[in-house]
Parts: C-alpha cells; sequence; structure tokens
C-alpha cells in the first residue's frame, strides 16, 4: 500500500505547486495594474493616513524604542530592529483598515 499512497501523493505536489505558480501570476499582474494605474501610491498614501490615524504608527515608533532601550543602543542594527519590529507591525494593522484596502483594491479591478 506504500507504494501506491506516495505515487498518490506526486500529483498532489505538482497541482499545489501549479497553483502557487498560478498565484503568484495572478499576483504580479494585479499589481502590475495597481502600479501603471497609479492606484497603488494611492492606496499607498490612504494606508499611511489611516496609520496614522489610528495610532498604529505611535505604537509601532514607541515599540522601536522600547526595542533599542532593551537591547542597548549599540547593540542593534537597522537589521535587528526590522527583524523584530515588521513581525509586530504587521499583526497590528487594524482589520477595519485591511478590509478598506482590500474593497478598494476589489473595486478597482472590477472597473
Amino acid at each position: 500500500g506504500d507504494v501506491t499512497s506516495v505515487s498518490a501523493l506526486v500529483p498532489m505536489a505538482d497541482i499545489q505547486a501549479e497553483r502557487k505558480i498560478k498565484d503568484a501570476q495572478v499576483r504580479a499582474t494585479i499589481n502590475q495594474k495597481l502600479i501603471e494605474s497609479g492606484e497603488k501610491e494611492r492606496l499607498k498614501d490612504l494606508l499611511r493616513t489611516r496609520l496614522v490615524e489610528c495610532g498604529w504608527r505611535d505604537d509601532l515608533k514607541a515599540y522601536c524604542k522600547e526595542v533599542i532601550k532593551s537591547k542597548g543602543v549599540n547593540n542593534v542594527s537597522i537589521e535587528v530592529l526590522v527583524s523584530e519590529i515588521t513581525p509586530r507591525g504587521r499583526a497590528t494593522v487594524p482589520d477595519a483598515i485591511k478590509a478598506e484596502l482590500l474593497q478598494k483594491i476589489r473595486k478597482f479591478l472590477s472597473q
């Protein structure tokens, strides 16, 4: 029975790999459309504004200061700071802001 289960997995792996490639191609196409139309810059500006309005930027700035203080200013490179802060930054973007941006992207793509 082992041989069959292994051979059954191979096509699944191929299908998943193909799907990943297709997803990447779709994302690249969408990104290209957003860039060419200038919509990507408008969305980035909107995101920046919303993140400032909700206090996200100030919270992240404060967290940066904490990280620097706890590690010591001479022991923190930009790389270390970015690797510490990025996961928290991504995790703390309010759902309402994500939803608003997603809705704007969907609206743009439907035009």
